[in-house]
């Protein structure tokens, strides 16, 4: 993670206030962050999930990579200094090296994310109540591929 904070220390730092929301579920910035100090909280409708506290976490990413608005809320916990990504798709072109260590921690988190589901899916192996779902999510997760673009507009759809 401190590969990215060297790849990002040209970037300009936003000091962010304990309890304000640097990324809010469901809205788009077109922005990444960085975290250089301080520690946040990660929450998906309304749930905390996670906290990141290491210096040269990213977050905004998934929003970024998947074109799409923010998949949770990133509030502040306590005061935190983050590298602000302005134009999130020139800088990773411009910069490959941190294309890779985001790379890097994308994969770690969704190997962390994977192993535990197949933890619970052995914890829970032939359960015949709704903890026997945990198949069909882990198959979902691996299986799963992002749309195929559809070309067209509204104005000028593609032919049916």
């Amino acid at each position: 993670m401190t590969e990215l904070l060297e790849l990002t220390a040209d970037l300009p730092v936003l000091t962010v206030p304990s309890g304000s929301t640097l990324l809010v579920e469901g809205t788009t910035t077109g922005r990444m962050y960085v975290l250089r100090s301080g520690a946040v909280t990660v929450e998906r409708d309304g749930v905390a999930f996670a906290r990141i506290d290491a210096p040269g976490a990213i977050f905004g990413e998934m929003a970024v990579v998947l074109g799409q608005p923010a998949s949770a809320t990133v509030r502040a916990t306590t005061d935190v200094d983050v590298h602000v990504i302005d134009d999130p798709e020139s800088f990773l072109v411009e910069r490959p090296g941190a294309a890779l260590s985001i790379l890097r921690m994308t994969a770690s988190r969704l190997d962390g994310l994977t192993q535990y589901l197949v933890d619970v899916k052995q914890q829970f192996a032939g359960s015949e109540d709704h903890l026997a779902m945990v198949d069909g999510i882990l198959n979902s997760l691996v299986h799963h591929q992002a749309p195929r673009p559809r070309p067209g507009s509204v104005r000028d759809p593609e032919p049916g």
